[in-house]
């Protein structure tokens, strides 16, 4: 016997669909910001070690390094610059550091003499604005 859909059953397919198309259009921007701010850096004289680097504590955007400085990245896109200063909350913080202390563990080859956490947004328009070491060991 076939019984008509729930009306309440399609309007939550649809919710979820636009919700997974919020996401996916998410994840490009973000993607496309990561790119931008990549290629700020290797125009600006940096080398890039790792790339969305997962670890079991957390995920790091971007690890450079340039003379003797290491330098986790964290990238954030928002509409506007401080809507971006702001997405970076203390428990995402935390997890960043957690997420370094793994990175330093894997690689123990790394050569540094000095090591911080920078913050790069970038706006709706493509302004980027670079903070340089916005987390200190908690």
């Amino acid at each position: 016997m076939y019984t008509l859909p729930d009306k309440n059953t399609k309007q939550r397919e649809r919710i979820l669909q636009l919700r997974e198309m919020r996401g996916s259009q998410a994840y490009q921007v973000g993607v496309d910001a990561e790119t931008r701010v990549k290629t700020m850096l290797l125009k600006s004289g940096w080398q890039i070690l790792l790339e969305r680097a997962r670890t079991k504590r957390g995920e790091i955007d971007l690890v450079a390094s340039k003379e003797s400085i290491l330098c986790f990245i964290e990238v954030k896109s928002r509409q506007t610059t401080s809507e971006a200063l702001f997405a970076l909350r203390p428990a995402q913080q935390k997890r960043l550091y957690n997420a370094a202390e793994c990175l330093l563990a894997q690689h123990p080859t790394w050569s540094y003499d000095q090591m911080r956490f920078d913050l790069v947004t970038v706006d709706a328009a493509g302004k980027t604005t670079w903070l340089e070491d916005i987390l200190r060991q908690m």
